[in-house]
Formats: C-alpha cells, structure tokens, sequence
C-alpha cells in the first residue's frame, strides 16, 4: 500500500483517493516509519525543503460566548482563563517585533471571539496594515464567523491568511460544539477564499473521534482548498469538557502527520498546539513526517517550547528557514 501510494504521489503527481487513503489509515504500527518517511519525500517533492516559522498573538483572549469544549478561553466554562480586552496598538507591535526578529514570516493576530463586531473590524483594519508595515511580516487573522462583508474588508486591509479551523469532521462536531454549526465554519472558509485571502484551516485530533471520522475530515479539508492546514493535538484543559481525554499517543500522532501529508501534499502543514507534550522528545520526527511549518513561542493558553529550541530543531536537522505560499 505504502509503495501504491509512492507511486501516485511521486510519479504519477496525483491526489491519492480516499480509499487509498483509509487503506493506509490501517498500516501496522511497524509499519509507520514507513509512512512518516514517503510522506517526508512528498513534502520535498510537492512542496521543497524550506519550513515557515510564525508567531501567534492572543490579541483578545477570554470571554468567548461559545461552548468549543476543548477551549479554556470559553465563557461556559470554569477554567483559569480571564476575560481580557484586545490588546492596546504598542503591545501587539512589540510582540510583531519580537516574532520578527526570530527570523519569522508570518504572524497572526487570535481573537477569542464568535465572530467580529465594528469595533474589532477597525481595530483590525488599523492594526493588520500597520504590523506588515512596520515589520515587513505577513499579517494572518483569527476572528471567528465572517460576513461577506467582513471578508471583503479584511482582504482590503492586506490580511494575508485568515485563519478559521473546520476542527474535525462535519459528523462529529455537535458533540464538541453547540453553539455555532460546522456549516458556518466551512461557509467563512469558503468566503475566506473567494476574497483572495490565503485559507489556513487546522484541525484538532484527539478529542474522541473515530479513525474514520479523521480521514472524513481529510475529505472536508480537501473540498475547502486551504493554503495551510495547522495541524493539532488536543492537550486537554482544566475546567473544560474534554480534560477527561487521555492524550494522542506519540507513534499515532506520527502515522496521523504522515496521513495529513499524503492526503494534502502541496499544503503547508503546521505543527501547531499540543505537540510538546504529545511527541515530548520525539518533535524532530514529525518534521521527516510531513510538516514543513511551525508555530514558534507560545500558543494561545499554553506555553510552547522557547523559539531557540525549534530554531535548534531545524538547525540540526538542516532544514532552512523560508517563506511559503499556496501551491494548491
């Protein structure tokens, strides 16, 4: 099976199909290096060697009407996480700043919100222009639910990548959310793409999902197009519905990696949240598996390792430091 899917990906440069795909979902546990390593040389034939570094911003953190039960940032739940306002003009610069001054390309402004209103729409359209020209980085956007309207502005506004994650599969999402329908989701992705705004839409694994509904998900992802897809493990927080989930054992967040890649081969796979206490010690191999970017520093809630250490990771493994873009 491994073999067939070299074949069609390497030579004959086509998608594999979703059978093909649920076939390779089944390899034996012995058989994942295996996996991890054809999907390394798809990343390098589809997509080349550079690996895209991004730094994300908390810009308004908290307080979120919605009920996503793997999010401390909902206002449902009783978690450690306080309601904050957006952060004022000089301290999105400063942290602007820093990420490019790690060698980053890409930074991205999160919003825990449902969707924005008036307010946040003009503290966006100031804020996104400002950062890329002050910082020379492209500017990604977080905010939830858009109108059309929204997307047409936020477009204007030069927003490079919005951000806005299908999570998981269409079938399995009411049991993770029930506040807002996986039909907006993919609707706002949608929008996000017919305004020319590069689609970076993730996932997160590890919330009770079945395998089957995982590789429906890769099927979703595919009919959205997104330029990058970041790819998450649930590491479970105090106070919501999903802390009673164990996390996704490191060999199967590596067979998963590889699958993303097989399923997306000229996309820009993001290590994103979860992985260092997922992987632990074993964050190197989800880089020859597939993922050919990172987030770096902190994540939304949660403390991530320090740049420098992920700056080492790809030092030691010669993987150079470059800018991507949609190649879908």
């Amino acid at each position: 099976m491994i073999a067939r899917a070299s074949t069609a990906l390497l030579d004959e440069r086509r998608q594999l199909t979703s059978a093909e795909l649920a076939d390779l979902a089944g390899v034996p546990d012995e058989s994942v290096p295996a996996l991890a390593a054809l999907a390394h040389e798809v990343r390098l034939s589809w997509c080349g060697p550079e690996v895209e570094v991004e730094g994300i911003l908390s810009a308004k953190t908290g307080g979120c009407p919605e009920d996503c039960h793997f999010c401390s940032q909902s206002a449902q739940f009783d978690t450690v996480v306080q309601a904050m306002p957006f952060l004022d003009r000089d301290e999105v610069m400063a942290a602007a700043k820093e990420t490019a001054a790690i060698g980053a390309s890409e930074f991205c402004l999160v919003l825990a919100v449902r969707g924005p209103d008036e307010k946040t729409m003009q503290r966006l359209e100031e804020l996104v222009p400002a950062v890329r020209e002050e910082t020379g980085l492209n500017v990604a956007v977080s905010a939830g639910i858009l109108t059309k309207a929204q997307a047409v502005r936020l477009a204007k506004a030069g927003t490079h990548r919005y951000n806005h994650n299908l999570e998981t599969a269409r079938s399995f999402f009411p049991n993770v959310v029930t506040t807002h329908a996986w039909e907006e989701r993919f609707d706002t992705c949608r929008l996000v793409r017919e305004q020319g705004m590069e689609l970076c839409c993730g996932a997160l694994l590890g919330m009770g999902e079945s395998v089957a509904q995982r590789l429906e998900l890769l099927d979703q992802l595919r009919e959205v197009e997104p330029a990058e897809v970041p790819l998450n493990f649930l590491n479970p927080r105090p106070g919501t519905p999903l802390m009673i989930r164990k996390l996704v054992e490191p060999l199967e967040a590596i067979r998963w990696i590889a699958l993303f890649r097989l399923a997306l081969p000229s996309v820009i796979l993001r290590y994103a949240g979860g992985r260092e206490v997922t992987l632990r010690e074993l964050q190197a191999l989800g880089l020859t598996a597939g993922i050919n970017a990172l987030i770096v520093g902190n994540y939304l809630t949660t403390l991530g390792r320090s740049p420098e250490e992920d700056l080492q990771m790809l030092s030691d493994l010669r993987m150079p430091i470059g800018v991507l873009s949609k190649a879908i």
